[in-house]
């Protein structure tokens, strides 16, 4: 059974190769969204809380 953080990393990697075109851009632009596909796939699966990290951010 797939959770959301697979999920989310795979729906990153797609949109990825949506947009680009190749080309060493276009690797490091899919490492860029598979990565935010991930983070959010983990906040969903409740293994990551982008919340607290974000008002740790602005304690500064």
């Amino acid at each position: 059974m797939t959770n959301n953080a697979t999920i989310g990393l795979l729906a990153g990697l797609l949109l990825a190769i949506a947009v680009t075109t190749g080309g060493f851009g276009g690797f490091v632009l899919a490492i860029l969204l598979g990565g935010i596909g991930l983070a959010l796939g983990l906040q969903r699966d409740g293994a990551v809380d982008l919340g607290a990290l974000l008002r740790s951010r602005n304690r500064g």
